[in-house]
């Protein structure tokens, strides 16, 4: 055990209890976190900045809007239903079509407009809200997959993780939907992560529950060395969410649209700690470092810093970081 406990000190490896301690609560004012904790004021700060989004269609905040059902049928033909407060992907519904009156979801299955009001009654009670408190409904674009996912996603929108401290981007991964994640990208039911090299952009090893593994379990094909496009301006997204938000430590989640290219899914102001896993390596020393390099208002310069301290070929995957007690 205590040989287990240094391996994991080397590599950098930081428990909830430092992150809580020493970054969240030291760098993110607890008065700031309803501005990410709540999705539309998200996007309402990230349009104001001139920082791309999924369109916001509409939004469900009563249940006299429910009724508003029937016209999300007829004016769109998908879109995306989430609850503006959820968390960990619960909550969504993604409708790709129609048939007749009914909705079509991402699997395939059919949906009435009865059960979609029921669902939506569920999210404004906070049956999906942090805390449970009564929330609304969001309906946004559904974003459209680029083409270099498509081999690598399962029914789903793969998004891309990047940590955020004091407003520079110290570590990064995909998270892949699989068929055991229903096609969300989860980790916790079952999506795998991805390491990137924050120098070339390029994906490194993943992990899919605790196995290390280099192919898509569902596709087959592999998960290594795919070159994210427009690497820079990602990081440069995810740099600027620092000023954005006034948050230190960050979680900033991002989606590549076919269409549209990057665009900011949400901000989390207490980013969990899976993507050590899925790099293989700790976020101590990359954190240690920012704290001691001279800070920059230049998010050009801090995205260049970033690129080159935190540049990787292929870290070693360590087995002790795969042990759920991290």
């Amino acid at each position: 055990m205590l040989s287990k406990i240094r391996s994991l000190q080397q590599v950098g490896v930081i428990g909830i209890n430092c992150r809580n301690g020493d970054f969240i609560e030291r760098y993110n004012p607890r008065r700031l976190f309803p501005l990410v904790d709540d999705k539309v004021r998200t996007k309402q700060l990230a349009m104001a900045a001139g920082i791309a989004v999924p369109e916001l269609y509409d939004t469900i905040e009563t249940p006299h809007d429910i009724r508003k059902v029937e016209q999300l049928r007829d004016r769109y033909t998908d879109f995306v239903i989430k609850p503006a407060q959820g968390s960990g992907g619960d909550g969504i519904l993604v409708v790709t079509g129609h048939s007749g009156k009914n909705f079509r979801r991402h699997n395939g299955l059919l949906v009435t407009p009865e059960e979609v009001s029921h669902y939506l009654s569920n999210i404004l009670s906070g049956q999906y809200s942090l805390g449970g408190h009564p929330d609304k409904a969001m309906v946004e674009y559904r974003v459209v997959n680029d083409p270099i996912f498509d081999d690598v996603a399962y029914q789903g929108i793969p998004d891309i993780r990047i940590i955020v401290f004091q407003g520079y981007p110290v570590m990064a991964m995909i998270r892949l939907p699989t068929r055991q994640s229903q096609g969300k990208a989860n980790l916790h039911q079952g999506a795998i992560g991805v390491g990137i090299d924050l120098g070339s952009g390029r994906t490194l090893g993943g992990v899919h529950g605790n196995s290390v593994i280099a192919n898509h379990p569902d596709t087959g094909s592999s998960i290594r060395d795919l070159e994210i496009p427009e690497w820079d301006r990602l990081l440069t997204l995810a740099a600027r969410c620092f000023e954005l938000s006034g948050l230190g430590y960050l979680g900033v989640d991002i989606v590549l649209d076919r269409n549209q290219g990057p665009l900011i899914l949400e901000l989390n102001a207490r980013p969990g700690l899976n993507i050590q896993i899925a790099n293989g390596t700790g976020l101590r020393h990359r954190l240690r470092a920012v704290e001691e390099c001279d800070s920059a208002d230049d998010v050009t310069r801090r995205v260049a810093f970033s690129r080159r301290r935190f540049a990787v070929q292929a870290p070693p995957m360590a087995d002790e970081l795969l042990q759920p007690a991290v």
